[in-house]
């Protein structure tokens, strides 16, 4: 998927950066990656909560085979009839980056409670 049209997917959610990753691109607001866009799909980082709204619409989850098994990320498809509807998809992504930043606030109090242990 091109940078224009995830920007454009995402112009009613607000400004996102695009980078390349990993064979595709990771899809950041205010320096955190809440999307992933790989072969031609997009994906929004999901929790329990998320993840049980988005199943109902038939998405399904990112994942790629690994060495010894299939390995998901937390990623899940945007519904193909929210990318019709910007204002969805604006509020989609706004779950999405607040699941990546709980997770990213999470991460980071660990790192910082393990530095002090040392």
């Amino acid at each position: 998927m091109e940078r224009e049209a995830i920007e454009d997917i995402f112009a009613a959610f607000g400004p996102v950066s695009v980078r390349r990753l990993f064979g595709g691109v990771g899809v950041y607001a205010g320096g955190v990656m809440f999307a992933l866009g790989h072969s031609g799909e997009l994906y929004l980082k999901a929790d329990a909560e998320l993840v049980c709204q988005l199943e109902a619409r038939g998405s399904k989850p990112f994942t790629y085979e690994g060495k010894r098994s299939i390995v998901a990320l937390g990623y899940w498809s945007v519904p193909a009839d929210a990318l019709d509807e910007p204002e969805e998809v604006a509020g989609l992504a706004r779950a999405a980056l607040a699941v990546a930043q709980a997770a990213r606030a999470s991460s980071a109090h660990g790192r910082r409670r393990s530095e002090r242990v040392r």
